[in-house]
């Protein structure tokens, strides 16, 4: 099969290649997927650059999240999954064969039943960004009724942080940087969507909710000004992403009470993610979530991906191993 892999640390074009590799066979509790779109995270990014992971054994084909077709099964696995339409997550966590090639070999619970009806495009877009958004907004209770303020409405965490708190029954607030990622916050669902830039807009948070119950956090350090004006004693700030250290203003968040949660899908729990999986799942069919805009990317491509990714590219960048 044709699969991307690195063996060394590095930039996209220095250290991703494709090659032909020998099809992996699924063994123990596990499946071979064939991949129809690979999505890629920030975090397989990171990974291959050396922010977050070390050298690889022998070689990592990189992506977590993926679409595709269980086309055979392990031992131990039901034999009745063969033919069965996937979504995947944490494909390449603690596993050599990530969804960057034309097939993947995970464990069984990470490839989760996707529906007939369900696009491709949504489905690839799930895993590491909805069951991220998914335990940010709910490891600390139930929604109904509550206010959110989901700061990056237009990433993909945040996208879906959006969705899921509505169909949680909250009343969502987003910040976005301008009119473009306005534009995809207000089409995930968002109550209110503010322009962080704006003088007044703690302002206009504040008339949105007084205080906020949850804070669903893409950059701790720059924004936690504004997270700390419009929180009271029941807020929790969920941070997923680190850039950098940040110096924590103790006082002030004693002051207000509030908690911080520091959020990173590698280490959740078994329950929690099962949680999670089967959350997601069932907002997806109740048609709840939508996709991203996709920007598509031939198999060969797959460095410019990880470029496009890293400059900061507006919707979902996935590769295509069949282009």
């Amino acid at each position: 099969m044709k699969a991307a892999l690195y063996d060394r640390l590095g930039s996209a074009r220095d250290v991703l290649r494709v090659e032909d590799v020998d099809r992996p066979e699924p063994g123990p509790g596990q499946v071979r997927v064939k991949i129809a779109l690979s999505g890629v995270n920030p975090t397989d990014v990171k990974s291959r650059g050396g922010a977050t992971a070390g050298v690889p054994t022998g070689f990592q084909v990189p992506h977590h999240d993926a679409t595709g077709r269980i086309d055979a099964v392990g031992p131990g696995v039901d034999t009745a999954r063969v033919g069965q339409r996937v979504w995947t997550y944490l494909a390449a966590f603690g596993n050599r064969w990530g969804t960057a090639a034309e097939w993947s070999v995970v464990p069984q619970e990470r490839a989760v039943p996707l529906p007939e009806d369900i696009d491709d495009e949504l489905g690839v877009c799930l895993g590491v960004p909805a069951l991220t958004a998914h335990h940010c907004l709910f490891a600390d209770g139930r929604l109904n009724g509550r206010a959110v303020l989901v700061a990056g409405g237009a990433g993909a965490v945040g996208h879906f942080a959006i969705e899921l708190a509505k169909h949680a029954g909250a009343r969502v607030v987003s910040t976005v940087s301008g009119p473009e990622k306005a534009e995809l916050a207000r089409l995930a669902g968002a109550d209110l969507v503010v322009n962080y830039h704006d003088e007044d807009a703690v302002d206009q948070v504040k008339g949105f909710a007084a205080t906020v119950d949850r804070v669903v956090e893409v950059a701790l350090g720059p924004n936690l000004d504004l997270d700390l004006a419009v929180s009271g004693p029941r807020t929790v700030i969920s941070t997923y992403a680190a850039a950098e250290d940040v110096s924590l203003p103790v006082r002030r968040l004693m002051t207000a009470n509030v908690r911080l949660r520091f959020v990173l899908l590698y280490g959740f729990p078994e329950p929690d993610l099962a949680d999670a999986v089967a959350d997601v799942g069932a907002a997806m069919s109740a048609g709840a979530l939508s996709p991203l805009p996709v920007r598509r990317f031939p198999l060969s491509e797959v460095a410019a991906a990880h470029e496009a990714v890293e400059s900061g590219a507006v919707g979902k960048v996935v590769v295509d191993p069949t282009a």
